[in-house]
Formats: structure tokens, C-alpha cells, sequence
């Protein structure tokens, strides 16, 4: 009698002995952070959303507008990471793989200071960082105090060690040897051609468009100063279509990046992001933009815009493969950081036989920032806010992409990038 309810209540004891140690071999995660103001409003909380809590943290301010975080855990895994949105005090977030756990790096917008403090949440699994607002002599006592953490200490793992493997850099692999340190953008239309425009708001295409350009090259000069920046207009200029791609051939430039806002006037619920490559328009929506922005011809020669035939768009296809290939891939970076980072609406990436690409002999995408003819989304598209997420988000696609690029030819040990 008393072993047949022993038995069970081994078995059952013994499951649960199982269970109890999957669970403490899972594998931590650091799924998200999000920001939060402190409820006495002299700060902010900033929230590492954990599977569970680390083993423990350390904090250091090197520079004002700096804080780094080294969360110790083995092999935190950040594979479904979330980065929180972007605001006017907070202009960065970067995650640094490390063998002790994962660094966390927070950029501070100028003029924010901030002393910092760490404790976790009452669940037990959350880590929140403090910020308390201070004086800028106070934040420098702080700063002259802290030492900047070195990541190669704890196991950093560099994106460009050659120990990493490459998703699929054999699209770069077609192009000849060169780096990838030019970048033209063009911002569209311009003088006597508004391109798409909202009356009723008092919106051109040409003036949001250059706007966005504008930051979008500052902040490539700012954080990736080995790159250099050259653009088709600068300010309320006419540009034709053929020379912005020539622009871009005659800078020997590795990437041509044209910036545009879309219209729907039929449909003024329509809005979202769209980035396109050049290539056969595959599909309606596709080919209403083609027709809209290779009308931009009428204002060159008279009527009758650009019509590429299938033939001459098969051809490209076939002798552009390399330069194809990395379009793609950067569109489809722009439009990653549009939904994950900026928010915004995915059209998602698509191809057309547009001019402005055609005369580019380079990578090239088209992005259009969304509808001016959507009211709310042409109010987000004219303020500053807007146009600096959207700069912003640009910005990282093309910054990720050279990192992408320049660890392929690390790992390769040779120059894959050409535009000559």
C-alpha cells in the first residue's frame, strides 16, 4: 500500500527535479527596452525587459552624453530584441555581444544630463536604470570620475571578427574592389517642380524631402566621418532626373539614395513607407509611382515622360546583377528600420523602371516617406520630429549596411565594393 503511492510520487518528484533544471539552463533574454518618465519628474526609467534577472550590472558615465551598461549574464540572448522609439533626449541605443553578457550603450541628445542608478524591478526580472536630471557641473564631477568600460575586457564580440558567419554576403562578392565611402543623396524634385503637394496644408514634396536629405547627410557626416556625402541639391533647385544619377557616376559613388514623399489623392487614408530598386514594376501601386516620378520629364523636354520598355529593364537586370542585388538589400534595411525602429507603416520594397535610378551606374533605391495627401501623416512628415525619425531611420539603414559590407571584407580579407 505505501509503495504503490511512493512510486508515483517519485515519478512525479522526479519531473518535476527535470523541469526545475531545463529552466535554469534556459537561455536569459533581453527582449526590449522601453523609457518611461519618473513619476516626480526629474528623469527617466529606463526598463531592460528580462526573462530573467542578470547576474549583475555595472554602470560607468565616460562623457556626458554617454552612459554604458555591461548586464552580466552568459550568453544573454538578444535575438528578439526591440529597441525602444526614439525621442528628442534620447538620440541612440547599441547592443555590444560579449562573452560576460551584453553591453548597453545610451546616447544622450545635447544638453541632457543625467546621474544614473540601477536596481531591479520588484517582479524580480526587470533591471531599471534611473536617470536623475542634474547640473552640467555636476554631470562633469560624474564623468570626470568614470572610466570608460572596455568591452574587449569581458569577451566583446567585434560584428567584425572573422570568427562570425556572414548571412549571405554573396551579393557583394559580385562587385569589383573598392570601399564603400561615397554616398550621394538626392532630394526630389525641387524649384519650379513641387512634386506632389497638399494644398490644403500648404505642403510641397520638394521642400519635406530636401528637409529629411539635409539631416540624413548630417548625421552620415557626424557618426561615419569616413564617409563622404554628396548631394544633388542643397536647396530649392531644379535638377533633372538624368543628372541626379549622373551625380552619382561622376562622384564614383557606391550608393544613390533619392528621397521622395508618395500621394494617393484618390485615396487620402493611404499611408506608409514604400522603397523601391530599379527593375520591372510588379505591381499596380509600383507603377502609379514609376508614372508619377518619371513625369518629372514633362518639366525637361515637354510631354511624354520616360517610358522604359520591358526589354530595356531585362537588360539592366542582366548586366547590373552586383548593383541590383545590394539595392535590394538596402531597401530592405530602409524599410526595416521604417517599422521596427521609426514606426511607421510598411509598404514594404518594390521594384520599378524609375529615371532618376536608371542613370545611376550604382546601387540605388527610391524611398518614399509616405502621403502627403494622408493629413496626419503630412503634419508628421512636415514637423521636425517627424523628419528626424525618418532622417534618422535612413541614417541606420545606411550606417548597418557599411558595417554589413565592411565585415564581409574583413572576413574575406579583400575589397568587394566597386562602382567604377
Amino acid at each position: 500500500m505505501k509503495r504503490s503511492f511512493l512510486l508515483p510520487f517519485l515519478f512525479i518528484f522526479s519531473i518535476g527535479m527535470f523541469v526545475s533544471v531545463e529552466i535554469s539552463h534556459a537561455q536569459k533574454e533581453l527582449n526590449r527596452i522601453s523609457i518611461a518618465e519618473r513619476s516626480d519628474g526629474k528623469g527617466f526609467v529606463v526598463r531592460h525587459h528580462l526573462s530573467e534577472m542578470v547576474d549583475s550590472v555595472k554602470v560607468s558615465q565616460p562623457s556626458s552624453d554617454r552612459i554604458q551598461m555591461l548586464l552580466f549574464s552568459p550568453e544573454l540572448d538578444t535575438l528578439n530584441f526591440t529597441y525602444p522609439p526614439e525621442s528628442s533626449t534620447f538620440s541612440d541605443f547599441e547592443l555590444y555581444p560579449a562573452a560576460e553578457g551584453m553591453g548597453v550603450e545610451i546616447s544622450l541628445s545635447a544638453g541632457q544630463y543625467f546621474k544614473t542608478s540601477t536596481y531591479p524591478d520588484q517582479n524580480g526580472r526587470d533591471l531599471l536604470l534611473a536617470l536623475e536630471r542634474v547640473s552640467s557641473s555636476e554631470i562633469d564631477r560624474i564623468t570626470a570620475i568614470s572610466d570608460e568600460i572596455d568591452m574587449s575586457l569581458y569577451g566583446y564580440i567585434s560584428p567584425f571578427s572573422d570568427n562570425i558567419e556572414d548571412e549571405d554576403n554573396t551579393f557583394l562578392r559580385i562587385r569589383d574592389n573598392m570601399d564603400f565611402n561615397v554616398i550621394i543623396l538626392d532630394a526630389g524634385h525641387g524649384g519650379h517642380d513641387p512634386g506632389t503637394t497638399n494644398r490644403a496644408l500648404g505642403l510641397n514634396e520638394k521642400d519635406i524631402a530636401l528637409a529629411v536629405t539635409l539631416k540624413v547627410g548630417e548625421y552620415i557626416e557626424e557618426h561615419i566621418p569616413d564617409v563622404k556625402v554628396v548631394y544633388t541639391r542643397t536647396d530649392d533647385t531644379f535638377v533633372p532626373l538624368s543628372e541626379r544619377g549622373l551625380t552619382a557616376t561622376r562622384n564614383r559613388g557606391d550608393l544613390f539614395v533619392s528621397i521622395h514623399v508618395n500621394a494617393a489623392p484618390n485615396s487620402p487614408s493611404a499611408h506608409g513607407t514604400e522603397t523601391f530598386f530599379l527593375g520591372l514594376a510588379r505591381s499596380q501601386s509600383a507603377l502609379e509611382v514609376m508614372k508619377r516620378e518619371n513625369s518629372v520629364v514633362d518639366l525637361e523636354n515637354g510631354p511624354g515622360s520616360l517610358d522604359l520598355s520591358e526589354e530595356e529593364l531585362l537588360v539592366y537586370e542582366l548586366t547590373n546583377t552586383g548593383n541590383l542585388a545590394i539595392s535590394e538589400r538596402i531597401a530592405s534595411m530602409v524599410e526595416s528600420q521604417f517599422k521596427n525602429r521609426a514606426q511607421r507603416r510598411s509598404r514594404g520594397v518594390k521594384q520599378a523602371g524609375l529615371e532618376a535610378l536608371w542613370h545611376a551606374s550604382t546601387p540605388a533605391v527610391l524611398i518614399e516617406l509616405g502621403f502627403l495627401s494622408n493629413p496626419s501623416e503630412a503634419r508628421f512628415l512636415n514637423s521636425e520630429y517627424g523628419q528626424t525619425i525618418m532622417a534618422s531611420a535612413i541614417f541606420r539603414a545606411i550606417r548597418d549596411f557599411k558595417l554589413e559590407y565592411d565585415r564581409s571584407i574583413r572576413a574575406n580579407g579583400e575589397r568587394q565594393a566597386s562602382n567604377e
